[in-house]
């Protein structure tokens, strides 16, 4: 009864430890997607902005007609 006493306890151990773990990397999840969504606004932003310059260069090219 004493080694399934011990092997209880370290099972219960190991599982405090995973969930301490889990909890101190909740965080990072979260933090990972602002930052992904942050930078894919600010890529969207940027493409569009060339967009609408290259669109006015070439609204403005004389095709002499």
């Amino acid at each position: 009864m004493f080694h399934l006493d011990t092997l209880a306890r370290l099972v219960r151990a190991h599982l405090a430890e995973i969930r301490e773990q889990a909890r101190s990397d909740a965080g990072y999840t979260t933090e990972t997607i602002i930052v992904t969504a942050l930078l894919a606004i600010l890529g969207l932003t940027v493409v569009g902005i060339i967009v609408a310059k290259v669109t006015a260069k070439a609204n403005g090219i004389d095709l002499g007609g």
